[in-house]
């Protein structure tokens, strides 16, 4: 087991279930998060089977499905609007719902409240500008001035890592994939009680996060990676949605709040080599971004996390630990980002057009697999 104090830089998805994971180990464990306002933008997030069966072994499972909305199925729809399949979610946990839509703000307050809860400190508004290595500790300096001494660092800094430039300053950068993603939430009918998939050149899916609220995603083309305005950007999605199937024009009609949009141009980066240097690791899309076709870029930095704090925790060194971490999530990993990037590009003409249904069958019985 390694002995002394672990840093997490990184607060987000991947760094808050570290850190749960890591203190359910015993370990002794900093993070530190370079946005000073902790913010999280608000709209949803699809999480399936396996992130349910995760949050039971992080223990937070009945705060995470009381902030968002269990659902057993989704459904495919052709670009008229007429539905073509459903297809059931395999159910890892018992009784629980096999699928979780979800607020981003609302999973960021189980998983920060239970992080420091479980006795993590976090540190906002500061970053590591050094990472010293001697082969039995990391002497990081921050921004702040301070400094520590660390027997592993982890970095969960996300697409535009810093820790992956440190590590490995000739890694591939992020790459744009020629699409975009919009967002918006909406009023939740009665009737929506599972994730709604709309094939077609545009992705389009609706998806409940509670009792009153859900979400749309719509993934479209964007040649050239264009940035939109703030000011006009309701109106820029609602263009986009002219040709969506004509079930779903009143939700168009109300895309009114510029503020409301979430736009985001998809990229994707996978590392096929390393995954760590010495005492220092990377996990989630600090090694594995990628697109959300699937719905899985958080489940899969979920599970980073149970795997690396379960092979830490083993009597054994960093590096044994890492190398053991990399083989255990490499395939899953690879697969999750090679599928999802697939489909969208089949969406766009750079490639053969994907089966969704198909696709979301193949996918669950990758997830069910054990960890």
């Amino acid at each position: 087991m390694i002995n002394g104090p672990i840093l997490i830089i990184g607060a987000g998805i991947g760094g808050l279930t570290s850190a749960i994971a890591l203190r359910r180990k015993h370990f002794d464990v900093d993070m530190i998060e370079k946005d000073l306002s902790w913010s999280v933008y608000g709209v949803g997030i699809i999480q399936q089977s396996n992130v349910v069966r995760a949050m039971a072994e992080l223990g937070v499972l009945d705060d995470y499905l009381t902030a968002g909305f269990g659902f057993d199925q989704l459904e495919i729809y052709i670009p008229s609007g007429i539905k073509v399949a459903t297809v059931p979610s395999p159910k890892l946990t018992g009784n629980y719902p096999a699928n979780v839509g979800i607020g981003r703000r609302a999973l960021h307050k189980v998983l920060s409240e239970r992080a420091m809860g479980a006795g993590a400190r976090i540190r906002l508004g500061v970053t590591a500008n050094s990472l010293q290595d001697d082969g039995q500790s990391v002497k990081v300096s921050f921004s702040d001035g301070s400094a520590g001494e660390y027997a592993v660092v982890i970095g969960a800094d996300g697409l535009y890592s810093d820790t992956r430039r440190i590590l490995f300053p000739d890694a591939p950068a992020p790459e744009f994939t020629g699409q975009a993603v919009w967002r918006y939430n909406f009023e939740r009918p009665h009737s929506l009680v599972s994730l709604h998939v709309y094939d077609g050149p545009m992705g389009i899916g609706l998806v409940p996060l509670s009792k009153t609220e859900m979400y749309m995603y719509l993934t479209t083309p964007e040649p050239g990676n264009p940035r939109y305005p703030k000011a006009g950007l309701a109106a820029t999605m609602r263009s986009k949605l002219s040709t969506a199937p004509p079930t779903l024009a009143h939700l168009v009609g109300q895309i009114t709040d510029d503020d409301g949009v979430v736009y985001k141009p998809l990229e994707w980066v996978f590392l096929s080599g390393d995954w760590h240097k010495g005492r220092v690791v990377l996990l989630g899309d600090a090694v594995h971004a990628t697109t959300p076709h699937l719905g899985q870029g958080a489940g899969m930095a979920i599970e980073d996390s149970l795997v690396l704090a379960e092979e830490l925790a083993k009597d054994t060194s960093a590096e044994v630990a890492f190398t053991a971490f990399r083989k255990r999530r490499f395939e899953r990993c690879k697969y999750i980002v090679e599928r999802s990037k697939a489909v969208g590009d089949g969406q766009i003409g750079k490639g053969p057009l994907v089966d969704n249904a198909a696709a979301s069958r193949e996918m669950f019985q990758v997830i069910s697999a054990p960890l």
